[in-house]
């Protein structure tokens, strides 16, 4: 594997090169556990320190130089050595050496792993640290004896020391995307930075063995880890000389901490001796953490576990493994997830024989998302004798583990053991969940309404109505779907999970129709009532999620959207690969990276939620959507057009609601691609059927899709009585005052002052946008005031332009008909005169460099002035930063 390119620790290298550029020159060394990036680093800072100012010494000192006089230098030092000279003598002939070879220019001396360096190497470093024109930079391993001239450089105030603290998830995930050349999926991203602890050598090794053994694929662009862990022996020996010889007795509380971390001191304490406890904590093996009122022990490194796990015999193995089971047992299972873990343990070690404590495990587990285990847990308890409880749950978590044939054959097992309505609706209701969705049978929806008619039980028919309620709003029956979900809340038999699962519903389709307020009532009822519904049906929290994530979106709430995406349920389901749970999360989020601008984010965003999705057709559509949208904003024309393409292909047609988001991302793709006749007809469609549909909450989106494509004027809609049409800036105007929340009358307001070619009015408007963080909005209402002041030669067009260029400045690429409509455009060469002018170049530098005459470059700047309506050079520089694609990059890169 190539070396890996330095990604990441900016401010840990800022610092670095801060303690030799510095006006004191005070030296820095870092310290930290092996593989953590100290050497990367160290060497990163001396690449990058001008060599006509710094003469620069590179020092890697090893147990092989450690016991040879001077060994450490031998790369800084002179073969020749004068003979007769006294160790003091050498000392100064050394430091002498260094000085000529510097020819005045300041001393850096870096030295990689300082602790390994012999007595004289270490007492000439010292030296070296006290010159006036020399600084010492250097790394040291944690845990490790450090020569007392080295120590001495922090004790006497000669250097600072700092230590380096693993790579967090956001520079681990760069650090992949670099080296795999492509974006890493987050729960992908996340497994491997917790496995790795953020140590890039553990990191690189994971991802060597991964890459080896085909566990890294590649879907969309976007790499996926199967979570499959290959030790490949390069691997295995880095982690056995970590570990080190073990006593029988060291290794067996290794061995159990493996098996059954977290576990409680006091626990572990009745297995094992408390002196080799002890001795397993001070060597560093294990950790000693605080829980609420209990000590738990972990292990001081994932990757000890992967390595005793492996190196296990199977018999021992499974006797550990009933041995945690029985001792939990036996002091009994109070901490909510005991008897996940008692299950587990007895699963692992061929001891459960009990069904229903399997049963109850597993539907802990599916509470908390973790599809794979709920999976094992589930199908145990079928095979120890479960019956159609069991049959029931397991084909459920495999319809969420993208197995719907198989659970269609664990249901139909079964079928015969329907004794009653109770059992008939719950066996109908998954059935019919895996049919419609799994296999997208719209068939589906008839045949559950006829089934659940046979039913007598009240409580058995809410049930199968809430699901009949849900697909038939899918389906965009959504009068049909709110009288059903009304009969359920209005039935007192229904079970709570049926009443919730029908209040999403409603939620959803008050949300469609722009009532936020209302919807936003019953989403609180539902999270509310989550205690009471999540055993029975885990799966519900998609549905409020899908109503919440709407209402959000809709009513432009970034920060509410940030919220969600980060709360408990995103970490449950991305640790328990609950990939549409994940891949909705995703599809919010890039949502709102792109409303910010933050265009980057926003693709790979997008297209994370893409390869999540690409095994399940319920959401694969819309990622796709998203995903087309980033791309038509940066202005990537072939990939919208290709993720359009494939959201075509994706959407499941029994997701029919969610018609409203692909159409507006076809509008934009058009744009994108330069037919904008094309979007501005296939958006008005659109709104047009948002009108008939009477989804209002997304019409005024769709509406002001047109604004932003300069058709705020443009007629709409049905004919009025006196022969005339309302304006896309009417219907929103009369919108604003139907549709719940403040982004409606804001969006009206932009459609006002569009129409009336209000300059002022569209600044305030803009205001109001990025007070919001709708970010891209607020530059696009920017750009049409600043043409319009431009045209009339104001004065207010000095402070647009800085405006926009603040605007743009805080977004990544973006590219919209907006804001290239008012774009002055300049040619390739008045480009290169107006960058160079720009950096205050006068115009005879500007002649010389472009082989002009100065005359020539006189013509070409008032051209430029007249073109950006600006009175001179003063103004160049935030007039061209409000110029979208303006990369400010500099003036040499446009000479070619």
């Amino acid at each position: 594997m190539s070396r890996w390119r330095f990604v990441g620790r900016r401010h840990e290298l800022d610092r670095l090169l801060s303690a030799v550029t510095g006006v004191d020159g005070r030296g820095l060394f870092i310290s930290g556990s092996a593989g953590i990036g100290k050497s990367r680093l160290l060497r990163e800072c001396v690449d990058g320190l001008p060599r006509d100012r710094y003469a620069v010494w590179y020092v890697a000192a090893s147990a092989t130089t450690a016991a040879l006089p001077f060994g450490g230098l031998v790369q800084v030092l002179p073969a020749d050595q004068p003979q007769g000279l006294s160790p003091a003598g050498v000392l100064r002939w050394a430091v002498d050496v260094l000085q000529q070879q510097a020819a005045g220019r300041r001393i850096v001396l870096a030295v990689d792993d300082a602790h390994l360096l012999d007595p004289p190497s270490a007492a000439l470093v010292h030296l070296i640290a006290r010159s006036e024109n020399a600084t010492v930079i250097g790394t040291l391993r944690e845990g490790e004896q450090i020569p007392l001239p080295i120590r001495a450089l922090w004790t006497d105030d000669l250097v600072d020391r700092a230590e380096l603290s693993p790579m967090d998830p956001a520079d681990t995930a760069g650090l992949l995307a670099a080296i795999l050349d492509g974006p890493v999926d987050a729960g992908s991203a996340d497994r491997l930075w917790r496995l790795s602890a953020g140590n890039p050598l553990l990191l690189r090794e994971l991802v060597h063995a991964a890459s080896g053994t085909g566990e890294l694929t590649s879907t969309y662009g976007v790499w996926t880890w199967t979570g499959r862990l290959e030790l490949a022996p390069s691997l295995t020996d880095l982690i056995d000389t970590r570990i080190g010889q073990l006593t029988p007795g060291v290794r067996a509380v290794v061995e159990l901490v493996a098996f059954g971390e977290p576990l409680g001191l006091q626990l572990l304490g009745q297995a094992v001796e408390p002196a080799d406890v002890e001795t397993a904590e001070e060597r560093g093996l294990i950790t000693v953490v605080r829980d609420d009122r209990r000590l738990d022990v972990r292990l001081a490194h994932p990757m000890y576990g992967e390595v005793m796990r492996r190196q296990c015999p199977v018999s021992r193995t499974r006797r550990l493994q009933a041995r945690l089971a029985q001792l939990l047992e036996e002091v009994g299972t109070r901490r909510r997830d005991d008897l996940l873990r008692v299950a587990v343990w007895r699963l692992e070690s061929g001891t459960a024989q009990d069904e229903r404590m399997l049963l109850g495990a597993a539907v802990q587990a599916f509470t908390r998302y973790d599809v794979p285990l709920a999976t094992r847990l589930a199908r145990a308890a079928l095979d120890t004798g479960g019956g159609f409880d069991a049959a029931e749950l397991l084909a459920t978590i495999l319809m969420f583990a993208d197995r719907p044939d198989e659970a269609i054959e664990v249901l139909d097992a079964v079928a015969a053991d329907l004794a009653d309505d109770h059992r008939r609706s719950r066996w109908l209701t998954v059935r019919g969940m895996v049919s419609y969705w799994g296999l997208s049978r719209e068939s589906t929806v008839e045949e559950l309404a006829a089934r659940g008619a046979e039913l007598k039980d009240s409580a058995a028919q809410a049930r199968v109505l809430a699901f009949e309620a849900i697909m038939r709003l899918q389906l965009m029956d959504t009068a049909a779907a709110l009288r059903l979900g009304q009969t359920v809340l209005d039935r007192p038999a229904a079970s709570v999970a049926a009443r919730e699962l029908a209040r999403c519903t409603i939620a959803y389709l008050h949300t469609a129709q722009g009532q936020l307020r209302r919807s936003a009532v019953a989403i609180e009822l539902v999270q509310a009532a989550a205690g009471h519904w999540r055993a029975d049906m885990p799966y519900l929290q998609l549905a409020l999620e899908l109503a919440r994530g709407t209402r959000l979106a809709l009513a432009g709430d970034l920060l509410g959207i940030d919220a969600i995406v980060a709360d408990e349920f995103a970490d449950l389901a991305g640790a328990g690969d609950f990939r549409l749970g994940t891949g909705y999360l995703a599809i919010l989020q890039a949502y709102a990276a792109r409303l910010r601008g933050e265009t980057d984010t926003a693709l790979r965003t997008s297209l994370g939620a893409c390869a999540v999705l690409a095994t399940s057709r319920v959401y694969a559509g819309l990622a796709q959507a998203e995903r087309a949208q980033a791309a038509a904003l940066r202005g990537d024309v072939e990939q919208a057009a290709a993720a359009m393409a494939e959201a075509d292909r994706t959407h499941a047609r029994g997701m029919a609601v969610l018609y409203p988001w692909l159409e507006q991302a076809r509008g934009a793709v058009l744009a994108a691609g330069g037919d904008l006749p094309g979007a501005v007809k296939h958006l008005a469609e659109l709104a047009e059927r948002l009108r008939a549909d009477g989804f209002a909450g997304h019409e005024v989106h769709a509406l002001h899709d047109l604004v932003r494509l300069d058709q705020a004027t443009a007629p709409l809609g049905p004919t009025c009585s006196d022969g005339s049409r309302r304006t896309v800036a009417q219907r929103l105007a009369e919108l604003s005052e139907q549709v719940d929340g403040v982004l409606p009358p804001l969006l009206a307001r932009h459609a006002r002052a569009a129409a009336d070619g209000a300059a002022e009015d569209l600044l305030g408007v803009a205001e109001a946008f990025a007070e919001l963080d709708l970010t891209v909005w607020a530059a696009e209402a920017t750009a049409t005031a600043l043409h319009l002041l431009r045209q009339r030669r104001s004065p207010a067009a000095s402070t647009a332009r800085e405006r926009l260029a603040a605007l743009l400045g805080r977004c990544g690429q973006v590219d919209t008909p907006a804001l290239r409509a008012g774009t002055p455009t300049l040619s390739h060469r008045e480009w290169q005169v107006a960058r160079l002018a720009a950096t205050g170049a006068t115009s005879r530098v500007i002649a010389q460099r472009l082989y002009l005459s100065a005359r020539t470059v006189e013509n070409h700047l008032q051209r430029i002035y007249s073109k950006l309506g600006v009175t001179g050079r003063a103004e160049l520089g935030a007039a061209l930063r409000a110029i979208p694609g303006h990369d400010g990059g500099h003036p040499d890169q446009t000479l070619g």
